[in-house]
């Protein structure tokens, strides 16, 4: 069977595939622990739930306007301008099936065979290979624990060149949960704006921040930019609302226009209930986006401090999102038996295996000396995984 060469440069979610076994392994009796998989545990809010079925009720079961639909697209511009001062119109945004697809799209509509892309790393996972799905190429520019794992203006600057076509930025930022405060933030503006790329901001974790840490999106602080971002939300993670598939992008007109032509072709429009509960969740009680985010933090402080109390474990400690990327350097080479641990992945198999803890290994996030670990769990499950996770270690030498 010939498969294209465009599936052969891609590789499967690592998240997804190791989210998959642990429910595998779930299924038949074992007590595993997850801190594999990158959505939230909370339940959708009611309201928002309600919303749904009210749709469903009044018959809300047909295609709908394959840039979503109009009540839901004027509520994210109005949340723009009510949060940030932002000016959007309704044809300025699309509304698409996941923050993913509203990526997707987006690359699809601005990135041609041989265009640079610039992406931070450590990396969200589907960027680089939704840039080769473009045929485009990933530039990765490596940031570092020291630096807060934040890009700074000056390794910006250096990966610029005349075929870079975009630049990417997640803040807060999966998997490091680095954030990018108004100084950084400005630092990265005065670069871009002396360079015709575009730039996109991937800003699904806006609301889930710590510390009283100030998200900022870089628009507020540099209009010259406004004809040449594109901003990516979705409710996805801020509602807990991971399987509803919501997610939307917000730009210049022509862009947005391209998008919504290449989603035609691929999905139609986003599911219409599902978009129901979405304008009820933007537009509606926020109390419990400030209730998870509470619940989040606690859980946070837990496990890194955990983390850095483990022996030759170093755990940053993040400002947004709901991941830890401890760097595991000082267990790499240590054996058990005949096996060895030489990487990411060989610990990650070492913990599922012999402790039934699931972490995600590090190298399809861009870092050969981490482990991702998301919170997203509750209190007593991440003291039993840490407990099993310390234990595991010491079997160690």
């Amino acid at each position: 069977m010939k498969l294209s060469e465009r599936s052969k440069t891609i590789k499967p979610s690592v998240t997804l595939a190791v989210t998959a076994k642990a429910q595998a392994m779930r299924a038949r009796g074992i007590d595993l622990v997850s801190f594999a998989a990158g959505e939230p545990d909370f339940d959708t809010p009611q309201h928002i739930k309600d919303a749904a079925v009210r749709a469903l009720q009044k018959g809300m079961t047909k295609y709908t306007d394959v840039r979503g639909i109009e009540p839901l697209r004027v509520a994210i511009a109005e949340k723009y301008l009510r949060e940030y001062g932002l000016q959007f119109s309704k044809d300025e945004v699309v509304v698409s099936c996941g923050g993913k697809h509203a990526l997707y799209n987006v690359l699809q509509a601005v990135v041609d065979p041989g265009d640079e892309v610039i992406i931070p790393s450590p990396y969200w996972v589907s960027y680089s290979d939704m840039v080769l799905l473009c045929e485009g190429l990933p530039k990765l520019v490596q940031t570092r624990q020291e630096n807060g794992f934040r890009l700074t203006p000056e390794q910006l600057k250096t990966a610029l060149t005349p075929k870079t076509r975009a630049f990417i930025l997640n803040s807060p930022c999966n998997p490091t949960g680095a954030a990018y405060d108004r100084q950084a933030l400005e630092g990265l503006a005065r670069v871009l704006e002396n360079h015709d790329c575009l730039f996109i901001s991937d800003d699904i974790y806006e609301k889930i921040v710590y510390d009283g840490f100030q998200f900022h999106t870089i628009l507020t602080l540099a209009p010259k930019l406004r004809e040449r971002t594109i901003i990516l939300n979705a409710v996805s993670k801020t509602y807990s609302m991971t399987g509803w598939r919501i997610g939307y992008a917000l730009g210049p007109a022509a862009i947005m226009s391209a998008a919504a032509k290449i989603q035609s072709q691929s999905t139609s429009n986003p599911t219409s209930i599902a978009q129901a509960a979405a304008l009820e969740a933007i537009t509606g009680p926020q109390d419990s986006v400030e209730k998870m985010t509470r619940e989040f933090q606690q859980r946070r402080d837990l496990l890194v401090d955990r983390l850095n109390a483990m022996d030759a474990v170093e755990c940053f400690k993040p400002q947004g999102a709901f991941y830890v990327f401890p760097s595991i350097r000082g267990l790499l080479g240590r054996k058990i038996g005949e096996l060895k641990i030489d990487s990411p992945c060989s610990l990650a198999e070492f913990f599922l295996e012999k402790a039934q803890v699931a972490v995600v290994p590090g190298e399809d996030f861009g870092a050969a000396e981490n482990i991702r670990l998301t919170y997203s769990t509750s209190l007593a499950d991440i003291e039993k995984g840490c407990d099993r996770i310390e234990q595991a270690i010491a079997k160690l030498s």
